[in-house]
This record gives C-alpha cells, sequence and structure tokens, in this order.
C-alpha cells in the first residue's frame, strides 16, 4: 500500500518529502520538468516502497498511508495514480 499526497500540498509544494525519499518516487521534484506546471507533488504508487519517511516530513500534513487518506481526500488516491498514468 503506497503513501499519497493530497489536498494540503496544492500550492505548497515544499519538496521536503523529496529529499526524504530513500527510492526517488515522489515526483515531479524541483528541477524536474513539469514542477513549475503542477500545482502539487505526487507519489508513484508502484515505486513507493511504504517506508514512511515522507510523512513526517511534510510541513502541511498531506501526505497519508493509503489506507489511512481521510475521506475527504479519498480522491487523491486515484489523483496521484493517475498522474503517472502512460509516464
Amino acid at each position: 500500500m503506497a503513501y499519497v499526497i493530497t489536498q494540503p500540498c496544492i500550492g505548497t509544494k515544499d519538496a521536503s518529502c523529496v529529499d526524504v525519499c530513500p527510492v526517488d518516487c515522489i515526483h515531479p521534484g524541483p528541477g524536474e520538468d513539469g514542477y513549475d506546471d503542477n500545482e502539487q507533488l505526487y507519489i508513484h504508487p508502484d515505486e513507493c516502497i511504504d517506508c514512511g519517511a515522507c510523512e513526517p516530513a511534510c510541513p502541511v500534513t498531506a501526505i497519508f498511508e493509503e489506507s489511512a487518506v481521510p475521506a475527504e481526500w479519498k480522491q487523491w488516491i486515484k489523483i496521484n495514480a493517475d498522474f503517472f498514468q502512460g509516464a
């Protein structure tokens, strides 16, 4: 089960989570194509190893384990996965 970045990341894109991710599954990070074009960061559900390092690193509490995503943000599970479709 992957971690998911939810609504509080929109407009923030702090990238502290990118710095602590041991498998580089959070995109688009600073300097990557699409960073300026996207209003939030996304976790690749197939690359995430469920280490949890990103969750406490997020200053806006936007990252949750998939099974713990608050009900009002459940749509972000699909939003994260859809970002990587065709990538």
